[in-house]
């Protein structure tokens, strides 16, 4: 069988694969950026804390995936929220890095001004330091994506969801029928799936950035 023809036979269980993939990913994404965010906000006007949790994030990501989702595991069992938890906590770093360098890197004469408009502290955050530091926070949330979408993979190993079971399914039989097509399949899906996040990144840095702020990952 042609790896086309093994597509089409398997289509619904590879859609439905790469789906659930990509919706662990967005999920594991939006848990990270409301705590990196937070930290890194926080972070910014402590330095023990922000010390503390880039150096907490920083050990997690020295922790190989598979080793943290087996620990999780009599924590959170199998499947869906080991992959979450894991998948979350991996994200962190370069999106607490970036908010606290992108708030820390702004012009003060700006914030001055700001302040010297009468905006209240959270009024001040919201207004004018976390907009002038967007760029820089989403080029983190977009680093993350694209670190976390190859690690949901090796969640297969603890019964999680994702396209990770189609590459250990063929790597677990290796040389028999359709093995190569499926581990094939499994790890294409992937890169689309990569392309069409950072696709969607690159969209929402050009419609919520203004021109002269812009920067690349």
């Amino acid at each position: 069988m042609s790896f086309g023809e093994y597509v089409t036979s398997r289509w619904d269980t590879i859609s439905l694969a790469a789906a659930e993939h990509a919706l662990a990913v967005a999920i594991a994404i939006a848990l990270a950026t409301v705590i990196g965010v937070g930290a890194g906000i926080i972070g910014h006007h402590s330095p023990r804390v922000r010390e503390m949790s880039i150096a907490a994030a920083a050990a997690i990501l020295t922790v190989p995936s598979l080793a943290l989702l087996t620990l999780l595991i009599p924590l959170t069992g199998l499947g869906w929220k080991s992959t979450l938890l894991a998948l979350t906590v991996y994200a962190l770093l370069p999106i607490i890095r970036n908010t606290v360098t992108g708030l820390s890197g702004l012009d003060a004469a700006t914030v001055e001004a700001g302040r010297g408009m009468g905006l209240t502290r959270t009024r001040l955050l919201l207004k004018v330091q976390l907009p002038l530091a967007w760029p820089l926070i989403l080029t983190g949330i977009r680093v993350s994506t694209q670190m976390v979408i190859g690690i949901a993979a090796i969640a297969a190993f603890v019964d999680g969801p994702g396209l990770g079971n189609q590459i250990f399914e063929g790597l677990s039989r290796l040389g028999s029928v359709n093995s190569l097509n499926a581990t094939l399949a499994g790890t294409l899906g992937i890169v689309v799936i990569a392309v069409l996040f950072d696709l969607f990144f690159s969209a929402v840095r050009h419609l919520t950035t203004p021109r002269g702020l812009r920067v690349r990952p």
